[in-house]
């Protein structure tokens, strides 16, 4: 972003949000076919490409400021802001389906799902995204030129060899991604093989058809401590000098500002995702009902609004060679325990409930993109000098 004033862009961002929560959701909520269609598109445009991007950017622009001044990885500070919207959709469709479990049971379960998927299916996105990013960099690394992100389309940028790059990345950073991500597949293994074994719901009464399995909550509990755990772990910096004369024009803005200016500007963007949240969470279920698409598939699609954030920053960071590309893996590992997290206070609402064919599709793409992720990282390392 461009503007002096970035308090300006937040508010607008802000008034978006609640456009779309208390505006176009009581329009959506309306008998008409075409309004519906309309207020439908309305907040899923205005919620990803102006709320989401936006915020996104001032996650982008203050992190390394931030873990210049506080010692903390700037991927911890990146994933915290990127992964709330994955929490904030989960926690709110949880949150839905608890509200109406006594008078609706099949619509709180179909809620249930939806939380369940949009939050392990954002897992997925922001997994095989970052292979991609990685892929291509290391492919730019062996060819020793610059390539494009997503040939033959040049709006998704270039990627240049890593010896080109005005700063580089460190091999401390690229261990700990793949100490996190390993830590992840244990959670992700975790949780599928005690919802299968303590989770299965056998009262439902014909609710939902085929097997259901539950996260339970003491397994929630689990989970959460085991998250807040890794989290703690792996907080501090591994790159071991800092970027300030490598920060991009943009970000010079915040190393103006007080730290407690940057915080507030953080938690202001995180109110406009939560509006924005709430507000395609509530369209995912009437677009559910409209096209008569499974629940779990909703979710599943919900997934890429929960982790836009995150892929626009490591796109960006992959794009261009500021050294940043380190922050983007700790990031995108950090991201999914973070959404896990977020998954395991769902747990513990006990509003998480996925079908046995999408319980196993779900963590199976996960268990193996986190391994040939962990596989591009360790050729990335390689090429560390």
């Amino acid at each position: 972003m461009k503007s002096k004033n970035q308090i300006i862009n937040i508010a607008m961002y802000i008034l978006l949000a609640l456009f779309l929560r208390f505006v176009m959701v009581d329009i959506m909520s309306s008998g008409s076919l075409v309004f519906k269609v309309i207020a439908i598109a309305t907040i899923f445009i205005v919620g990803i490409v102006f709320i989401f991007r936006g915020t996104a950017n001032i996650i982008e622009e203050t992190t390394d400021v931030l873990k210049d001044r506080t010692g903390l990885a700037g991927g911890f500070l990146q994933s915290l802001g990127t992964a709330f919207p994955d929490m904030i959709i989960g926690v709110t469709a949880a949150v839905l389906s608890l509200s109406v479990r006594e008078s609706d049971v099949t619509r709180s379960i179909n809620l249930a799902i939806i939380a369940a998927a949009a939050t392990f299916g954002s897992n997925i996105y922001n997994i095989v995204h970052a292979v991609w990013c990685l892929y291509r960099q290391n492919l730019s690394n062996r060819l020793s030129k610059t390539i494009l992100m997503f040939p033959p389309l040049k709006i998704g940028g270039k990627l240049t060899p890593l010896d080109q790059h005005s700063a580089k990345p460190s091999k401390r950073e690229m261990d700990a991604a793949i100490d996190i991500l390993s830590v992840l597949t244990l959670l992700t293994a975790v949780v599928a093989v005690f919802m299968v074994i303590f989770g299965q719901v056998k009262s439902l009464g014909g609710v939902v058809e085929g097997d259901v399995y539950e996260l339970t909550r003491p397994v929630g509990i689990l989970l959460f401590l085991l998250c807040v755990g890794t989290l703690y772990y792996f907080r501090k910096d591994e790159r071991p000098q800092s970027l300030e004369k490598e920060i991009i024009e943009e970000e010079k803005y915040y190393t103006k500002q007080k730290t407690i200016r940057i915080w507030l500007d953080l938690v202001l963007s995180g109110i406009a995702i939560l509006f924005a949240a709430e507000s395609m969470v509530r369209a995912m279920e009437v677009f559910a009902h409209l096209t008569h698409l499974p629940f779990v598939a909703t979710g599943i699609l919900a997934g890429v609004i929960g982790c836009f954030g995150e892929m626009l920053v490591v796109h960006n960071f992959s794009v261009n060679p500021k050294g940043r590309i380190g922050d983007a893996i700790v990031g995108v590992a950090m991201d999914n325990i973070v959404t896990t997290l977020g998954a395991s206070i769902v747990a513990v609402m006990g509003g998480i409930f996925l079908g046995g064919n999408s319980l196993i599709v779900i963590f199976m793409i996960i268990l193996a993109g986190n391994t040939v992720l962990i596989q591009q990282i360790s050729r990335l390392k390689n090429a560390i000098k």
